[in-house]
C-alpha cells in the first residue's frame, strides 16, 4: 500500500488480489492509453484526462505530474515509511548536511550566494570548472549559508570544504 499526498489531501493507493487499482479502498474503473514515454490519456467516469509524468525522484519519494495542464507535486510513502512514522522513527534516516565539499579538484569561477542567504534544495551555489567543464554546484537541502570558504579564481582540492551551512 502507498500513501500519496497532494497538497493537504492524502490518498491510499493499493491493489486487491485481482490486481485492480484501489483508491481509498474503492476499485478504480478507468481506461488508460499510453501517449509517449511519460504521457497517458485516461478516461474515468466518462471524463478524459491528459496526464504527463514530469519527474519522479525515488530518493526523495516525490513525483510531479501534470493533469490537463495543471501541475501537481506528490509526496509518496510506502508501508514502511508509514510504519516508521507511526513509531516516531521517521526522522532517524534524515542526514543533515552541514557543509558542501568539492567532489573533484578544480577552479571556482563563480559564487552565486552570500553568507546569510537562505537557499532551497536545487538552487545553484557556485560554479566549479574541472577538466575544462563548468559544473554548477547545487544545494542538496533547504539551508542557510553560514560561511563561504573559497573565492572566485581559487583552485580547490577534492573534499575541500567550499561552503558551510547553518
Amino acid at each position: 500500500m502507498y500513501t500519496a499526498k497532494i497538497g493537504d489531501k492524502s490518498y491510499e493507493i493499493d491493489e486487491n488480489q485481482s490486481k485492480d487499482l484501489l483508491l481509498n479502498g474503492e476499485i478504480v474503473k478507468w481506461d488508460k492509453i499510453s501517449s509517449g514515454t511519460t504521457g497517458y490519456h485516461i478516461i474515468r467516469n466518462n471524463k478524459g484526462y491528459q496526464v504527463e509524468i514530469i519527474s519522479i525522484s525515488k530518493e526523495d519519494k516525490m513525483a510531479t505530474i501534470q493533469v490537463n495542464g495543471n501541475r501537481y507535486d506528490i509526496e509518496l510513502k510506502d508501508q514502511y515509511d508509514t510504519l516508521l512514522e507511526n513509531l516516531g522513527m521517521a526522522s532517524m534516516n534524515v542526514k543533515k548536511n552541514n557543509d558542501y565539499k568539492a567532489q573533484m579538484p578544480g577552479l571556482i569561477i563563480d559564487i552565486r550566494v552570500a553568507e546569510g542567504d537562505e537557499v532551497k534544495k536545487g538552487d545553484p551555489l557556485m560554479v566549479l570548472e574541472a577538466m575544462k567543464m563548468e559544473n554548477i554546484i547545487k544545494s542538496t537541502d533547504d539551508v542557510t549559508i553560514k560561511s563561504i570558504n573559497v573565492e572566485v579564481g581559487q583552485a580547490v582540492e577534492k573534499k575541500q570544504v567550499l561552503i558551510e551551512f547553518a
